[in-house]
């Protein structure tokens, strides 16, 4: 997927349907010439509807597409005729999609699973013909509803990437490169921080035609969590991975320190990441001999930790198997 091409935020007009007025038309025939009301109610006016795409990875095809509306409902007319009802507007979406309320920033809900529609507008109800007001003391009504009218307001689309496994780590720790030396995926890569300006997914094979999905999370900075540079829109992205894979090189001025800095960004944004499974890996390995890991090895947080290198290959399978297990289980 081309970073470009990535979109994980948008902000769109939503106008439903107006619903159609109820008819106050009485029936007239040759032989019934004082017929009792037969005037039908008005259609609904049509819904905005989100819907679930599992072919989606992005929301650039809402980017330019500022205004959306749905149909109006039409009146409803004699002989007890409904008027129709508004076309519906359907909004296809990538699963892992929040709505919210631009206003309030109330989340209304998320879309998990292909197919599932929910309504982000709903239409306006059409309006009761004069039948639906007949009554023993009131056998000839001369009026009907009028139909109600759509709601409009802007909606916030936000995307969580869906991903197994989500790389974790301060800018130019080597998630890129990583990403690209496990799978197929081609992000770019340079030698400056915030290369990423958006998640990166690649799907990493493995063996018996296997594979899982990693995401490329961009760099977290100190301060991430109160919205410095693009925090907040980055630790979005890792709430919906089932394992956290923190990257470190290993020319770092303390591995550990750094860790726990990466940790506590999590934890000031959402505590609950902390019960997701972690493994650390040590990149840029290929600089450091055996006696330099022993010594690096003594002072590493206790959970899994590899020494690896996208450039020699050392340890990535080993990093493969040991992920593979975390996801399973095994």
């Amino acid at each position: 997927m081309a970073s470009d091409n990535f979109v994980d935020y948008v902000k769109i007009h939503c106008s439903s349907g107006n619903g159609g007025g109820g008819s106050t038309h009485f029936r007239r025939e040759k032989y019934i010439p004082k017929g009792g009301p037969d005037g039908g109610d008005g259609g609904r006016g049509g819904h905005i509807i989100i819907r679930g795409n599992s072919q989606l990875w992005t929301l650039l095809h809402l980017k330019f597409k500022k205004h959306i509306k749905a149909g109006h409902g039409t009146h409803g007319s004699g002989n007890l005729q409904t008027g129709a009802q508004g076309k519906e507007e359907y909004i296809e979406v990538p699963l892992g999609t929040l709505a919210k309320d631009e206003e309030t920033g109330e989340v209304l809900f998320e879309i998990t699973e292909d197919g599932e529609e929910r309504i982000l507008q709903p239409g306006g109800r059409g309006g009761l013909g004069n039948n639906q007001f007949k009554s023993a003391t009131n056998q000839t009504p001369r009026y009907a509803q009028p139909g109600e009218e759509g709601k409009e307001g802007w909606k916030i689309l936000e995307l969580k990437v869906l991903a197994d496994v989500g790389l974790v780590g301060f800018p130019n720790a080597g998630k890129s490169t990583l990403l690209s030396a496990l799978s197929s995926a081609k992000p770019e890569i340079g030698d400056y921080p915030f290369t990423t300006l958006r998640p990166n997914l690649g799907i990493v094979s493995y063996r018996d035609y296997r594979s899982f999905i990693m995401a490329d999370i961009p760099g977290i900075i100190e301060g991430a969590h109160k919205g410095k540079g693009l925090g907040l829109r980055f630790l979005r992205h890792i709430e919906r991975n089932s394992l956290l894979l923190f990257l470190i090189p290993a020319d770092s001025d303390d591995i550990h320190k750094e860790y726990k800095i990466l940790v506590n960004e999590l934890k000031q944004y959402n505590p609950e990441l902390l019960h997701k499974e972690r493994i650390l890996a040590i990149s840029k390995s290929d600089m450091l001999d055996d006696e330099l890991k022993q010594e690096i090895q003594k002072d590493l947080p206790k959970i899994p930790c590899l020494f690896i290198s996208a450039i020699s290959q050392e340890g990535l399978v080993e990093l493969k198997d040991t992920i593979w297990k975390s996801l399973n289980h095994d």
